[in-house]
């Protein structure tokens, strides 16, 4: 319980002081079109999705991700929905953690809690990011990894 308090008590005594100066960003919005590739178990599928993070200051970012891979799982297909917390610890590189679930249609159809890291660098071409990523998914004790571009445009 001693730990449990401590963690809030040290999210809190960071977060409170950064959304205070969250006016210091330029742009808020962030949504994105992904394409890609995951990764389960050495079979690799075509993913696509959407993302969205709202900046509530330079250092932090909150947002959630919504992403298809139509043939994974010998063609059952998964959707990714999660909620995510990102950092934004120098120039353009974010950081994400997130949590979620992952659904496998098909015959076999059932979710599973998803746990996600992510890292990926924005590059700026004409008004424009375009941020190769690269996550890692945690499900039922597998992994899965995630590869693409992520095209942003912020307002």
């Amino acid at each position: 319980m001693k730990i449990k308090s401590l963690a809030i008590a040290s999210v809190l005594y960071t977060l409170i002081p950064t959304l205070a100066n969250a006016s210091s960003t330029e742009h808020h919005h962030f949504p994105g079109i992904f394409i890609g590739a995951t990764t389960i178990d050495s079979e690799t599928d075509f993913s696509y999705g959407f993302e969205y993070e709202y900046k509530v200051s330079k250092l932090w970012g909150a947002g959630f991700v919504f992403e298809k891979t139509d043939d994974a799982h010998h063609g059952d297909g998964i959707d990714v929905k999660l909620a995510s917390l990102y950092l934004h610890p120098w120039k353009e590189l974010r950081v994400g953690v997130g949590f979620g679930k992952e659904k496998v249609g098909g015959h076999h159809s059932h979710e599973e809690n998803l746990q996600r890291i992510s890292v990926n660098y924005d590059f700026h071409v004409a008004g424009f990011g375009i941020a190769p990523t690269i996550a890692i998914d945690f499900v039922d004790g597998e992994n899965a990894t995630v590869l693409g571009l992520s095209f942003i445009k912020s307002f």
